[in-house]
């Protein structure tokens, strides 16, 4: 048995899946999962060793099920391993990461998983890159979830049943919620660990990313009712109770709509007062919490879709957006 293999993932990543296998390490086994992409990607990954596997089409594609895709390949292919290091085909790692993510989880049985921190390979290139910038770094220490790229212990991922296939957002949330829950710790190591490549330049892609996060908290927060629980109030309130009342007040008393757009304003304050203490510079801040407010209506737009299809049990697809 190794002590680590790699699951990668991607759909139409091009040159970023490129850079993603040129970071692997020689002497570790890796398996490439591809959801239906129309361009080189699994030619490339085949051409450098990997085991390959492409998702049937007949099912809706979610980063989940291509997760535990991976898994099975691997165990299909005769390679046992301690642990599972997961890596999204945009991203490359950082150098030092996984010896310290191994290092970690060989001195303390008490790990579940490890992550590190995610940084945006051309932050400056676009404010939507810029957002996804802050969206990753965060402190250190225990936490609750994180994002897909993680290590995590083989033992762990097979007892708490893999990643759950029928959530198309936040499933990593999903995932380590019920590792937590199973009374495991989860660790975000103060070390650099993967570099990512958002490649957002549009209003539309922002959007739909910010459709597809609303989504998540419905769809996680159904599983787990006590998870993203403020999120869900928020996104009710700014996305749904405050645009009611202005087009109530409106066609009534529509001097009270000044008491809305307080309401707004005191959103952003907050918001960028916060950023602010974790050090971002002003003019960054203030960016930052202007789509922090206005992504309440793309949220509201995602919450609804899943409460909708659950209601109607509709088939839930991955909203991709790029």
């Amino acid at each position: 048995m190794t002590r680590l293999s790699i699951v990668i993932i991607g759909r139409n990543e091009g040159t970023r899946l490129i850079r993603c296998l040129e970071s692997l390490p020689k002497d570790v086994p890796a398996v490439y999962v591809d959801s239906g992409s129309t361009d080189d990607s699994l030619s490339e990954a085949k051409n450098r060793g990997l085991v390959t596997v492409s998702l049937d089409l007949s099912r809706p594609f979610s980063a989940a099920r291509a997760r535990n895709a991976g898994v099975a390949a691997l165990q299909n292919a005769g390679i046992a391993s301690d642990y599972i290091q997961f890596l999204d085909g945009d991203c490359t790692f950082e150098n030092g990461w996984l010896k310290a993510g191994l290092d970690t989880l060989d001195n303390d049985s008490t790990i579940a998983l490890v992550t590190g921190w995610r940084r945006e390979i051309n932050p400056d290139a676009s404010i939507y890159n810029a957002i996804s910038q802050v969206e990753w770094h965060r402190p250190a220490g225990d936490i609750l979830a994180c994002s897909g790229d993680l290590m995590v212990r083989r033992k762990v991922f097979d007892s708490v049943g893999q990643f759950n296939p029928d959530v198309i957002a936040a499933e990593d949330d999903e995932f380590c919620v019920r590792i937590g829950k199973a009374g495991w710790r989860l660790v975000r190591l103060p070390q650099a660990m993967s570099v990512h490549d958002a490649n957002m330049f549009h209003f539309s892609e922002w959007w739909r990313r910010a459709v597809r996060s609303g989504h998540g908290f419905a769809q996680v927060g159904h599983l787990h009712e006590d998870y993203f629980r403020r999120e869900r109030l928020r996104v009710a309130i700014y996305g749904a109770v405050l645009p009611t009342l202005a087009i109530f007040f409106w066609f009534t008393f529509p001097w009270l709509i000044c008491l809305v757009l307080a309401a707004y304003l005191w959103s952003f304050a907050k918001s960028t007062l916060g950023l602010l203490r974790e050090g971002l510079q002003p003019k960054s801040a203030a960016h930052q919490a202007v789509f922090l407010v206005i992504s309440k209506f793309p949220n509201i737009i995602g919450m609804a879709r899943f409460y909708i299809r659950h209601l109607m049990r509709r088939n839930i697809n991955i909203i991709e957006y790029k």
